[in-house]
């Protein structure tokens, strides 16, 4: 029972983000980066590590390491989109101008 936690670390060479579950790859999001911004096009969860959350853990982790080196997103990956949705703390990484063309403009909630 020596499970060790998921790590996330950037793979720039493949251009994706991948999580590793005990030295395995059990997922990737990829990236395509244009200047000051990072798109994210794909994210996959390998089948044998689904249902633990790791797709959230590999999202969270790439959408905060964008907000670190000051990269707006553009979630073309329907997965990172909704994390977006879900996760309206991370909506100021998509640019305003951006945000009706993923249908994330509706978004902000009365407070």
């Amino acid at each position: 029972m020596d499970k060790t936690e998921p790590q996330v670390a950037d793979n720039p060479e493949a251009s994706r983000f991948e999580i590793t579950v005990d030295g395995a790859l059990a997922g990737f999001a990829d990236y395509r980066l244009n200047g000051p911004r990072i798109s994210f096009t794909h994210t996959e969860i390998d089948p044998a590590f689904e249902g633990r959350g790791l797709g959230s853990t590999l999202v969270r982790a790439a959408l905060d390491a964008a907000r670190d080196a000051g990269l707006s997103v553009l979630p073309f990956c329907p997965f990172v989109k909704r994390y977006i949705e879900r996760h309206p703390d991370y909506l100021d990484l998509v640019p305003t101008d951006q945000r009706a063309r993923f249908s994330l403009d509706g978004g902000k909630t009365a407070e």
